[in-house]
């Protein structure tokens, strides 16, 4: 009997191995589509000021859409653009320098992108995305650490809202101007809510 056992089990083996693989994307549901609220999003960017103090510029007008499939966040897509020629900035001198030559030049590139390729989920709301940044005509690589206010995996079919942050080195994008006045340093956040299409 211990024999006639031992047999089985190894007749099951690769029974059971063509199963697993038969149901490895089992778990893998339907990509949900999301188009960003614009009346609900907005991107600020704060730097060092004189070392003692930051200046935080708002860019108030955004579009984008964001790709999740359940079962597979690495899968995820997020692309948001947006609008270099509508930034804010606390006072008009330093809203002057922004829109210039010397930092966004939104004359010549009026708008800025984050295009997010994979997301890895730490937790069911915290992770991160990987993605690029494109600033001034400069594309470089980009991570953001997300925070959500619910797991994107299940919510399917509903809005969710996120928080992104990253930060940036300002020389890398060709922004090295006033570098004894104003910190090379960028501390981006994005804050979205995702609404289902």
């Amino acid at each position: 009997m211990p024999n006639r056992n031992a047999l089985v089990r190894l007749l099951l083996i690769p029974f059971l191995a063509l199963f697993a693989l038969a149901n490895a994307g089992a778990d893998i549901g339907t990509p949900q589509r999301y188009t960003l609220d614009a009346s609900a999003s907005n991107v600020s960017a704060k730097v060092p000021f004189f070392g003692l103090a930051s200046k935080t510029a708002n860019f108030p007008r955004m579009q984008g859409a964001v790709t999740i499939v359940p079962g597979a966040p690495e899968r995820a897509v997020i692309d948001v653009t947006f609008d270099a020629t509508a930034i804010e900035a606390p006072d008009s001198l330093t809203l002057e320098r922004l829109r210039g030559e010397k930092f966004f030049w939104v004359e010549k590139y009026p708008s800025i992108r984050f295009v997010g390729r994979s997301l890895e989920l730490s937790s069911p709301t915290r992770g991160t995305v990987s993605g690029e940044l494109t600033a001034r005509g400069v594309s470089r690589p980009a991570t953001l650490d997300v925070t959500f206010n619910a797991d994107p995996l299940m919510q399917v079919g509903k809005p969710v809202s996120f928080t992104g942050t990253t930060t940036i080195d300002r020389r890398q994008y060709g922004m090295k101007s006033y570098q004894l006045i104003v910190g090379n340093k960028v501390d981006i956040t994005l804050k979205a809510r995702m609404v289902p299409r």
